[in-house]
């Protein structure tokens, strides 16, 4: 089988919800990423066999196919297709996973995964309907309410996950804080430069992280989902802007352009979970994807887990005790950086790569929750 490798990510400074980015068309602002990445590798643009966007809230600007219509943005030429994925907060890394197949498959030698939400003029749950007195999404129906009666949203199986795993307030406001420090010395020593594309005269810098952000303020944070509940909006990610692009290719298109890939792609994992619970997936998506390469977790020097809530990541890494904290999300996750759905896990995977580059870590993980009780995992390889 054909191997894929992951030449490059670039991806937006991340905006705060009614921020810097609120003026920029998702189309545009995905379509500057595309063609900054397409140019700066050297690629020529009639190579590129398929452009796959993860984009989660399609209506209105970001309906009619994200991925077509941002290749064609980037000015790629119109025979370049291109197709948009939801697979909730993974949706850009399925689209790496559908990228990395098309390649080992023998279907594609170039191809664009990446992703984009503009929270600030698509509210996250605009697609959604609702129905009685409760408020009921019409989303599921009948016969899946028959069988989950107890569907909840997510900041309520945040919440679920906390007390399954025993996760107190100041374990999980650890984690937050822990992820706002993170990401400020990581944009202070530069080590963001080469994955943050800055747009011009709007924004260069990544406007969530909060440098004011102390213990002290997290913990006087109301719950935020229910009265007695350990789940704050301090805990939990930010409704952002952003969008981000990785490309993705065969060996021959390497040698073809004498590319020096950052990773080579060692094993994709997908898994389905209590939908109830849902946020759970990373667990045994990352168990599945360490069989899959014949992996222990000690193996693994560097991992992205999405911050979707801080008890996600609290719940992993206590199933995960082989692999040290220090080397997950070393350099801030979506608490403090945002987390734009549809761009979220190219964003990932962006910083995975650049930052195994950066330490000359062989192996690197990235595994993300997604609604409905769903997660990926993805292992890379330094090359």
């Amino acid at each position: 089988m054909r191997s894929a490798f992951i030449v490059d990510g670039l991806r937006t400074p991340i905006g705060r919800r009614g921020g810097s980015l609120k003026g920029i068309h998702a189309i545009d602002l995905l379509g500057l990423v595309i063609e900054n990445l397409v140019s700066r590798n050297g690629i020529d643009p009639i190579d590129v066999d398929d452009v796959i966007a993860g984009c989660v809230s399609q209506l209105g600007e970001q309906t009619g196919n994200v991925g077509r219509n941002a290749a064609l943005a980037a000015g790629l030429p119109e025979t370049v297709p291109g197709t948009t994925v939801d697979r909730q907060c993974g949706s850009s890394q399925q689209a790496l996973h559908f990228a990395a197949q098309g390649i080992m498959a023998g279907s594609y030698d170039v191809a664009i995964a990446c992703g984009v939400e503009m929270m600030s003029r698509v509210p996250m749950g605009s697609t959604f309907s609702y129905e009685g007195p409760e408020g009921i999404s019409t989303a599921f129906g009948p016969k899946m309410y028959d069988r989950y009666p107890g569907l909840v949203p997510q900041g309520l199986s945040a919440e679920m996950m906390a007390e399954k795993w025993d996760l107190g307030r100041e374990e999980l406001d650890e984690i937050s804080y822990s992820s706002h420090q993170r990401a400020i010395n990581a944009h202070d020593n530069g080590y963001l430069d080469k994955q943050i594309l800055k747009i011009s005269e709007t924004l260069d810098k990544d406007e969530g992280v909060r440098p004011e952000t102390t213990k002290e303020i997290l913990l006087g944070l109301d719950p935020a989902f229910k009265p007695d509940g350990v789940i704050t909006a301090g805990n939990s990610s930010q409704i952002s802007d952003g969008a981000a692009a990785l490309l993705v290719v065969s060996e021959e298109i390497i040698n073809k352009y004498n590319l020096e890939p950052l990773a080579k792609i060692v094993s994709m994992s997908v898994v389905g979970t209590d939908p109830v619970l849902m946020l759970s997936g990373p667990i045994p998506a990352t168990k599945k994807a360490l069989e899959q390469a014949k992996l222990k977790p000690e193996d693994i020097n560097l991992v992205e887990v999405n911050e979707a809530f801080s008890s996600v990541v609290g719940a992993w890494r206590k199933e995960f005790p082989e692999i040290d904290y220090e080397s997950v999300n070393a350099n801030g996750g979506s608490i403090a950086i945002g987390h734009p759905l549809g761009a979220t896990g190219a964003r990932l995977m962006t910083n995975l790569v650049h930052e195994m580059k950066r330490n000359n870590f062989r192996y690197g993980l990235q595994a993300i929750c997604e609604g409905g009780g769903t997660a990926n995992a993805t292992i890379v390889e330094l090359v």
